[in-house]
């Protein structure tokens, strides 16, 4: 078995992970600037709450994977400082919206209607107050962790941890979030029927 310890994932699970409340009904994400911070209001309980290695997604100093939620987009509105907002890169499926003063992710959107996401923000909860939002269920795209520069020795001990803490480690997404993209492929292409 490997050894965990001293391993680290992300400051919000590393400790455990905390129940989510179903009767959440959202809160406020604030970046990380002293003065003037942007403020989204996320008015619904976020759903998919998972650790990603990935590196498009932000993380917080010294994390090793983010921790992104999703949300219906209707349900993202921002409230203060929007002025500050840019999109990290155009080009990318998922718009990430960046704080232009200490560079926290605030959401990230979809806006090709034909993704299977399309209509849902990512968010990153671990930005509000409130306690209760959806715990992470899962660890998405875990070997690209090895791309941010963490050494590939380390992986044995990652997912060992990352099963330790109840978050079962794919290279993609969950299985039912893969069946969710195949079905939305399939059914475009008329393999199923819409």
């Amino acid at each position: 078995m490997a050894d965990t310890n001293g391993v680290t994932i992300h400051p919000a699970v590393d400790n455990g992970i905390k129940s989510g409340n179903s009767n959440l009904s959202g809160g406020v994400l604030t970046c990380h600037c002293a003065t003037n911070p942007v403020k989204v209001r996320v008015g619904a309980q976020t759903a998919h709450n998972h650790v990603c290695g990935c590196t498009k997604c932000w993380k917080p100093d010294g994390a090793v994977f983010s921790q992104v939620a999703v949300v219906s987009r209707d349900a993202v509105e921002v409230q203060e400082n929007g002025d500050k907002l840019e999109i990290v890169n155009a080009d990318a499926p998922i718009q990430r919206y960046r704080c232009n003063g200490c560079g926290v992710h605030l959401y990230g959107r979809i806006e090709n209607k034909d993704h299977p996401f399309y209509g849902l923000d990512f968010v990153h909860t671990e930005l509000s107050d409130e306690d209760g939002w959806s715990a992470p269920e899962f660890a998405a795209f875990v070997s690209s962790v090895i791309e941010s520069g963490v050494d590939p020795m380390r992986m044995d001990g990652i997912r060992a941890r990352l099963r330790e803490l109840g978050l079962e480690p794919y290279d993609a997404l969950s299985p039912p979030l893969m069946d969710a993209i195949a079905t939305h492929i399939a059914k475009r292409s008329g393999a199923l029927p819409a």
